[in-house]
């Protein structure tokens, strides 16, 4: 006679219970972890890349560990031209881009970049553009297709050049590369705008073949340029505006918890990172200085007003532009003056 062993109900009801529990903690440890892929086009040392590592940093500390994000920076996962197309399809959760390379698409935050003479640092200017784009309806940004990870901006452009530019006179003729929305802005001032990237720039100044460029001053020592270029004229031109944005799907994807960690980052990361490129532009000037003898070149107060002067006719057309699109222009450049002084006296 066999001996057949049975399974007692207790037996049975214990293994089905491991079997689900099992089943419920692998279940909800992959709920719980979650990856991203954050895709940059410039590379890794310069100023909004520090910031998205920071961020990333950030975001998986608070989370415990529970949110891993994958850094792409230097146009490895998107480049530039692609960078919000590329995360409006999934190609990365987020991207981070500068507005001007896509003017079409996002005209009224341009406004925070495009008017000049406006004189003021990367921290103000960072904590402005974060607010104004909580303040405006997000159809009117351009961002209804995202949700917006944090913004910031750069400082002001400066004219960098290899001769001293104190006056109009001085600066006429020269050929400098520009950023797009800094083109009409040189040729009403004198100069001659040369469009390039600014992987090619360097190799220009060291070849002679541009007389400087208009740029965020931490560039002298970051990109070397202090090697080619010996002035900096202090006058404010055009800002560049940063929007980190993230694919809206994957965004509502993510758990409750996890959102409200990011959501607190936002205003943190844009003061993060003017405050960290303000401190680093410190940092370039005193190297550039001491290192290849740059000199920063100030222009007399009736200097300056004929600088107004030639500029004010394309900040009132800019403004007019945007305008006539049907978007509140006028608001929005009232509104971030009042936060630009406000930020100045301290909040």
């Amino acid at each position: 006679m066999k001996n057949k062993s049975k399974s007692t109900p207790l037996a049975e009801k214990l293994v089905a219970g491991a079997v689900l529990m099992g089943a419920f903690f692998s279940a909800n440890a992959q709920a719980s972890e979650v990856r991203l892929n954050y895709a940059f086009f410039a590379p890794a040392q310069t100023f909004p890349a520090v910031q998205m590592e920071h961020w990333a940093e950030e975001l998986h500390r608070r989370t415990d560990g529970r949110v891993t994000v994958n850094t792409f920076p230097g146009g490895t996962l998107l480049t530039a031209g692609n960078m919000y197309d590329g995360v409006q399809s999934g190609v990365a959760d987020i991207g981070l881009s500068a507005t001007s390379y896509e003017p079409a698409r996002f005209p009224l935050i341009n406004l925070a970049g495009n008017l000049t003479g406006i004189d003021v640092d990367s921290t103000v200017a960072s904590q402005v553009v974060y607010e104004l784009i909580q303040e405006f309806p997000a159809d009117q940004l351009g961002l209804e297709n995202f949700k917006v990870i944090t913004a910031f901006t750069s400082e002001p452009g400066y004219l960098h050049s290899r001769l001293p530019v104190t006056s109009l006179e001085e600066l006429q003729g020269q050929e400098i590369r520009v950023p797009g929305d800094s083109t009409e802005v040189l040729r009403a001032l004198g100069g001659v705008p040369v469009g390039m990237s600014q992987a090619e720039t360097g190799e220009a100044l060291q070849a002679g073949v541009v007389d400087g460029y208009v740029g965020s001053r931490e560039t002298l020592m970051d990109l070397q340029y202090a090697r080619s270029v010996k002035y900096i004229t202090d006058y404010p031109l055009t800002n560049v505006v940063f929007v980190a944005a993230m694919n809206r799907q994957r965004w509502e994807s993510l758990p409750e918890d996890v959102q409200q960690v990011i959501d607190e980052l936002g205003a943190e990361m844009a003061h993060f990172a003017g405050d960290y490129l303000d401190s680093h532009i410190e940092t370039s000037l005193a190297w550039a200085g001491e290192n290849h003898g740059v000199e920063i070149l100030a222009l007399s107060d009736e200097e300056a007003t004929r600088w107004a002067d030639q500029l004010a006719p394309i900040n009132e057309a800019r403004l007019a532009q945007v305008d006539e699109m049907g978007l509140p222009a006028q608001a929005f450049y009232e509104r971030m003056q009042e936060l630009i002084e406000s930020y100045k006296n301290g909040r």
